[in-house]
C-alpha cells in the first residue's frame, strides 16, 4: 500500500500484556503517525497451544481493561473488545476500520510468538503495515548472548552482561490526547467475557488486596522506592513484614514496564544521591533481572513448558498422590510456614516470593510431586501468573531448570519459618486456628506439649493436620530418588 493510500485511514494498537498508555512503543507509533488510533483487545482463547489466564488472572485482566478503557477515553478514544482467534478477529477489524496498519507490543511465550509471526506475514501480504516493539522486557531475548553468541543458561553471567550493557531507553510519557479514528466498530461488553467469579464470589480477598490499573502500578512503584527500597535486601524475605514492592501483577500485565522501573530506580538515586540505598537497589535490580532471564531462557527454549530443562529429570520418579496434592493447595499439609503461603494465595491471589520456594520445594521434594503439578495450580491462583517466570521459578527448585537449585537443596520448612517468620505473625494472621501458640511452637505445631495446645485451643488432627510427611524422612527419600536418577 502506497503512502498516499493509507493517508487518512486508521491504525489498529493491538493491546495484549501491555495494559498502559505511558511507555508504550506501539501506541506511541500509532499516534505519532497521525492517523486516527483504533485501540483493540483480543480475549485470544482459541489460538492452538496458547494458554489461556487462569481464575485469578482474568479477575485481574477484567479490572485492568476497565482501567484501560477509562485512560482511553480521557484522551479521546474507545476501547475495542473482541473475543476469539487473533488471526481471524483481526482482519475481521481491519476490514471494518478500513486501518492501514497493525502495531502491537511483542509478547515472548512460543504460542504467542509464533501466532504474531504468521499474523505478520499475512497482514504484510494483505498490504497493510504490522509493526512490532518492545514494551515487556529490558533486553530483547536475541540481544544478550555470550562471548560465543550463544543464550545465557545460568543468571549471573547474564545479569553481569546486562549490567554491562547499554541502559535501556528511557520512557517516554503517555500522549494527552488521541485522535480518533472517526468510525463506530461494534465491541463486546466487557461484563459478557465473564471474567469474573459469580457465585461464590471467591475474589472478595483479592479485591480487597489489589486494585489493578496503570494508575495504581505507578502509584506502587513510587511508595516502594520511597519507603522500602531502602530496607529491601533486608527485608524482601520476611514475610511477616510488608518489604517487597508487589509490582509483579502489574509487570505481567504490562500496567508498568521494567524500563520504567529501572528508570525510576536510577531518578530515586539521583535524587537522595545514593546515600543508603546502594544494597536494596542492587538487590531489587537483580530480582528485575530474574524476570528477565526467565523471559529470554523461555524465548530461547520453547519447550519448556512441558520438557524439563535438564533431560536426566525425565527419569526422575515423581508420585502420584491425589490426597496429598489436595492437601498442599488447601493449605493442609500440616507445617505452617506452607499452609500459611498456600492460605495467603487463595485469598489474595498471591503469595510471597520466599514463601513461594519453601511451599514449590515442598510439594516437589517433600511429596515428589511433579512441579507441574504446582505449576498449574500457581497459574490458576496467581494474579501474577507469568509464563516465563511461573515455569523457570518452578524448575528451579525442582532441580530440572537452567540455572537450578541443587538437587540436594531440600528446604526444612521449620527453620525457613523460624528465620524469616520469627515471632509467627505471618503464621498466626494466615492460620488462626493455631494463632494461639507459642512462639517456640508456632512452627511446628506437633513438638507443643499437651498444655500448651489445650489452651491454644488446638486438636492435632481435629482442628489442625498433623504432618502429612515426617520431614527428615521425606528428605531422605527425595535424595535417594535423586541418586537413582542421576545413576540411570
Amino acid at each position: 500500500m502506497s503512502r498516499s493510500a493509507a493517508a487518512g485511514r486508521p491504525v489498529i494498537v493491538w493491546f495484549r500484556q501491555d495494559l498502559r498508555l505511558a511507555d508504550n512503543p506501539a501506541l506511541r507509533a500509532a499516534a505519532d503517525s497521525g492517523q486516527g488510533v483504533v485501540p483493540l483487545y483480543i480475549l485470544d482463547e482459541a489460538t492452538p497451544d496458547l494458554r489461556a489466564p487462569g481464575a485469578a488472572a482474568r479477575w485481574w485482566l477484567h479490572h485492568a481493561l476497565d482501567a484501560l478503557g477509562v485512560a482511553l477515553r480521557e484522551r479521546g478514544a474507545r476501547l475495542l473488545l473482541r473475543r476469539g482467534a487473533a488471526a481471524e478477529v483481526l482482519p475481521a477489524v481491519v476490514a471494518e476500520s478500513g486501518a492501514s496498519a497493525v502495531y502491537w507490543n511483542r509478547c515472548y511465550e512460543p504460542a504467542a510468538t509464533a501466532r504474531d509471526r504468521a499474523l505478520k506475514t499475512m497482514l504484510r501480504g494483505a498490504g497493510l503495515a504490522a509493526e512490532s516493539f518492545n514494551a515487556s522486557l529490558l533486553f530483547e531475548p536475541w540481544a544478550v548472548t555470550t562471548k560465543a553468541g550463544q543464550s545465557f543458561k545460568v543468571f549471573t553471567p547474564f545479569w553481569r552482561a546486562c549490567r554491562a550493557a547499554s541502559p535501556p531507553p528511557a520512557p517516554k510519557p503517555a500522549h494527552r490526547s488521541l485522535r480518533s479514528a472517526g468510525v463506530r466498530i461494534a465491541s463486546d461488553r466487557l461484563d459478557d467475557w465473564a471474567l469474573l467469579p459469580r457465585r461464590p464470589n471467591w475474589a472478595a480477598g483479592i479485591a480487597a488486596e489489589w486494585q489493578p490499573g496503570e494508575k495504581a502500578a505507578r502509584s506502587r512503584l513510587a511508595s516502594f522506592l520511597k519507603g522500602d527500597l531502602a530496607d529491601y535486601a533486608a527485608l524482601r524475605d520476611r514475610p511477616d513484614r510488608d518489604g517487597t514492592a508487589r509490582l509483579s501483577p502489574h509487570l505481567h500485565w504490562g500496567e508498568i514496564g521494567p524500563r520504567q522501573v529501572w528508570h525510576a530506580v536510577q531518578q530515586r538515586i539521583a535524587d537522595s544521591g545514593g546515600r543508603g540505598l546502594a544494597k536494596g537497589v542492587e538487590t531489587f535490580l537483580s530480582e528485575l533481572g530474574w524476570r528477565e532471564f526467565s523471559y529470554h531462557v523461555l524465548f530461547h527454549n520453547t519447550d519448556l513448558l512441558e520438557a524439563n530443562f535438564r533431560a536426566e529429570f525425565d527419569a526422575f520418579p515423581w508420585r502420584d498422590d491425589a490426597a496429598a496434592l489436595d492437601a498442599w493447595r488447601r493449605g493442609a499439609t500440616g507445617y505452617p510456614f506452607v499452609d500459611a503461603g498456600l492460605r495467603q494465595l487463595w485469598t489474595t491471589g498471591w503469595m510471597h516470593n520466599r514463601v513461594r520456594m519453601i511451599a514449590a520445594s515442598f510439594l516437589t521434594k517433600h511429596l515428589l510431586i511433579h512441579w507441574r503439578e504446582g505449576e498449574r495450580w500457581f497459574w490458576d491462583t496467581l494474579v501474577d501468573a507469568d509464563l516465563a517466570s511461573n515455569v523457570a521459578g518452578w524448575q528451579w527448585v525442582a532441580g530440572s531448570g537452567s540455572d537450578a537449585a541443587p538437587y540436594f537443596r531440600i528446604f526444612n520448612p521449620v527453620l525457613q519459618g523460624r528465620k524469616f517468620d520469627p515471632e509467627g505473625n505471618y503464621v498466626r494472621h494466615w492460620l488462626p486456628e493455631i494463632a494461639g501458640l507459642p512462639d517456640a511452637y508456632i512452627h511446628s505445631p506437633w513438638e507443643a506439649p499437651r498444655s500448651a495446645l489445650d489452651a491454644a485451643g488446638i486438636r492435632l488432627g481435629e482442628t489442625y493436620p498433623r504432618p502429612i510427611v515426617d520431614h527428615a524422612a521425606a528428605r531422605e527419600r527425595a535424595l535417594a530418588a535423586y541418586r537413582d536418577m542421576r545413576r540411570n
